[in-house]
């Protein structure tokens, strides 16, 4: 059974957000209802902004004709540096398959689609956060840890 990849446009907006709401409620642990109507509002803006203008790249897998899993790429600009002479970088998130579907390889698919995506639009930087369980898919593939990198918690 192999894996399909299917580009999202925003003719799937609806099926986008269902998506990003059922990925918020698993890595967040937040309960069915339990994403915020603002949150979810302001991804719906970031769709329609982002997919428009090419800042963002999403898909989706499928199996045997039935969507299984999802993903995507938020396209960035930094400086140039040595390390990144085009000062583009791909922000891989949201990849995420359904529980029953895991260890098909859908995981491993929609990353390896969303990288070629990145490389593709210049980036010379790929990025993700990971969860314990993503891990090894993401080793696997070949990411590594950057342990010189940190992060400023939010603020109210």
């Amino acid at each position: 059974m192999a894996v399909e990849i299917r580009r999202a446009g925003i003719e799937d907006l609806d099926l986008l957000i269902a998506w990003r709401v059922e990925v918020l409620q698993e890595v967040f642990g937040l309960p069915a209802g339990g994403v915020p109507p603002e949150l979810v509002e302001a991804n719906r803006r970031y769709y329609r902004e982002e997919l428009a203008t090419g800042g963002h790249v999403a898909c989706f897998a499928l199996l045997d004709g039935q969507l299984v899993g999802c993903g995507g790429v938020c396209i960035q600009r930094e400086m140039p540096s040595p390390d990144n002479q085009s000062g583009i970088n791909g922000y891989l998130m949201n990849i995420y398959t359904r529980t029953c579907w895991r260890g098909r390889g859908v995981g491993r698919a929609v990353v390896e689609w969303l990288v070629g995506q990145a490389h593709e639009l210049g980036a010379g930087k790929v990025y993700l956060e990971t969860t314990a369980d993503g891990r090894p898919l993401y080793q696997a593939v070949g990411f590594a840890d950057l342990p010189d990198i940190m992060k400023l918690e939010a603020r109210p």
